[in-house]
């Protein structure tokens, strides 16, 4: 008989796996328990991190992203940035970021030519990269500015496909980093300026890490990184799988039966959790968590409602990031924001205790005296955190 895992059970396995009670072990840690922290915006990474109580400053951060190196950016499912435990590179990279790579590439090749630029793409792609490296290998981290100047070529521009108003000329080199750093060979170090920065230096792998990134196979980085999903994130559903893999049906159900998942029942319907997980999960005393915008948290399943509600419309803007929540109990009950000030202002979505009152201010109180004098502005802020920001 198919288990029925309920709301209240998948809330419980949320707060427990996903360090929304007490303070997560380390910094990689939880990057490799959440399977990535997303990272197109990089405040979000520190954030994310603070939010859950792990170290005392965003310098404790920059220490394993910069100095013990046990983090680092890459992109991955999805085509989307995230800060990595390193001991998961070799297989996002193997399960999901070649398939990007392949894609990127002949397009950027398409474009090069139609830019008139070459009549070969692909060659111009390998060409530029090789010098870039050259210069990377020699010279240490670079920036995108200080690499197009130094590298014949990546100065060069050409313009992507669209037309309109909004479409701008781009420069070989930005491109050519971005795929050099997609196939592994290279990868963003430091950011030129603050933690709240995202123009980075560029620098090898090998040098970066002490190694370069492994080939396991495809099917092998499948099954490493949804296994490592369903751990923190199961049940998950196929639409689930999917939407947070950008894999297709037939890759998830393969990959699903390569490691033995276990179907159960949610209230959408079918759900998969890794064979050692069949067992009931207790539920936990209920614990406030602000989380910022694009928390892997928030962003971890596309069928949401079980703890998200009805709510989408204020908390993510209208291509689908998330912006900053205010949880408790293992669901989302409002959004927050920080204003000019410096100041955490909270709004809730529904009534809630005096209990979940307290426990969220004392969250604010801790979040603001985190980041100091640091103001930061979502990325991709939601109408909720745009309201609150501008104090109406």
């Amino acid at each position: 008989m198919i288990r029925h895992v309920d709301v209240a059970e998948r809330r419980a396995r949320l707060v427990r796996r996903h360090g929304l009670v007490g303070p997560h072990a380390s910094i990689p840690d939880l990057a490799g328990t959440l399977v990535g922290l997303h990272s197109s915006d990089p405040t979000s990474v520190f954030l994310a991190i603070a939010c859950r109580h792990v170290v005392e400053s965003p310098r404790d951060v920059e220490a394993a992203l910069y100095e013990d190196r046990t983090i680092v950016r890459h992109l991955g499912m999805r085509r989307t940035l995230f800060t990595q435990h390193v001991d998961l590179l070799d297989a996002v990279q193997s399960g999901y970021t070649d398939f990007v790579l392949t894609k990127e590439r002949r397009r950027a090749a398409g474009w090069f030519e139609d830019s008139g630029l070459t009549v070969d793409g692909e060659r111009l792609i390998d060409d530029l990269s090789r010098r870039t490296f050259e210069h990377l290998v020699a010279g240490g981290p670079m920036t995108t500015r200080v690499l197009t100047r130094r590298v014949a070529g990546m100065d060069a521009k050409f313009m992507p496909p669209g037309g309109g108003p909004y479409i701008q000329p781009q420069s070989v080199g930005s491109r050519v980093l971005f795929l050099m750093a997609t196939a592994g060979s290279i990868v963003r170090a430091r950011p030129l300026g603050t933690w709240i920065a995202s123009q980075y230096h560029w620098a090898p792998t090998e040098q970066w890490l002490g190694r370069s990134i492994r080939s396991i196979g495809p099917a092998e980085g499948r099954a490493r990184v949804i296994g490592a999903w369903l751990r923190a994130f199961g049940p998950g559903t196929m639409t689930d799988l999917r939407w947070w893999t950008g894999s297709t049906v037939r890759d998830c159900t393969a990959t699903l039966g390569d490691i033995g998942a276990v179907e159960v029942a949610v209230d959408t319907g079918p759900a998969w959790v890794l064979p050692d997980d069949t067992d009931p999960v207790a539920p936990v005393e209920p614990t406030a968590r602000l989380l910022p915008g694009l928390d892997s948290t928030t962003m971890g399943w596309k069928e949401r409602a079980w703890y998200l509600g009805e709510r989408g419309g204020q908390l993510f803007d209208r291509t689908g990031n998330g912006g900053p929540t205010v949880w408790w109990d293992g669901r989302i009950v409002g959004g927050w924001a920080q204003r000019r000030s410096g100041e955490i202002v909270v709004h809730y979505l529904e009534s809630v205790s005096a209990e979940c009152r307290r426990a969220v201010d004392a969250e604010a109180a801790h979040l603001a005296d985190w980041v100091g004098g640091t103001r930061f502005t979502p990325r991709f802020p939601s109408p909720l955190d745009t309201r609150l920001r501008s104090g109406a």
